[in-house]
């Protein structure tokens, strides 16, 4: 199969979220796909544009919450990505919940919500990246099998390119797809 060169940039496929943080008191969410996983420690980065509303709260709280949306949650995700908090009221879109620590709200319909305290952050061009210490994961009952996430279940929203879709399988299992590879 042939290979072309293409336009210098990245295309995906990338995890949808909504990043919830308190700003001035009041929750906000701003969309992302610059989300992931850090290392093999319980550390999640978000990278937030150091002129959106949301990264004023997570400087001014140190924490942000990173909720994974179902595709059936895909218009109001995307609505969250198109207007800002500075001139839309986002508070009463979802709702919201806190735990003990109340420093970033976190989305009651999303089916997994991870809270995060800031640990580090990276300026990078006009982005800011944060590294956030998970302190609390909560996930929906009927999203879990065997008390842990189900992807299937979650039904995650994924970005690729210009379009948003959805899981309708899972494909393998980690460390076991492989094993008829494995040379003895």
């Amino acid at each position: 199969m042939a290979r072309i060169k293409i336009q210098n940039r990245p295309f995906g496929p990338f995890p949808t979220v909504l990043v919830g943080a308190d700003v001035n008191g009041k929750p906000n969410y701003a969309t992302l796909g610059a989300y992931g996983v850090v290392c093999m420690k319980p550390v999640l980065y978000i990278s937030l544009k150091s002129t959106h509303h949301t990264t004023l709260g997570v400087k001014e709280n140190g924490y942000f919450s990173v909720n994974i949306p179902s595709a059936e949650l895909v218009q109001k995700t995307d609505y969250c990505g198109m207007v800002s908090g500075k001139t839309t009221d986002k508070s009463n879109l979802f709702t919201p919940f806190y735990d003990e620590i109340g420093k970033a709200p976190m989305i009651s319909e999303c089916s997994l919500n991870y809270l995060c305290k800031v640990i580090q952050t990276i300026p990078i061009f006009d982005f800011e990246m944060f590294l956030g210490e998970i302190v609390a994961v909560y996930g929906n009952e009927q999203c879990l099998t065997n008390g842990k996430p189900d992807p299937i279940k979650i039904n995650p929203i994924i970005m690729m390119d210009s379009y948003y879709c959805d899981l309708n399988q899972a494909v393998g299992n980690v460390f076991t797809a492989g094993r008829t590879l494995v040379q003895s």
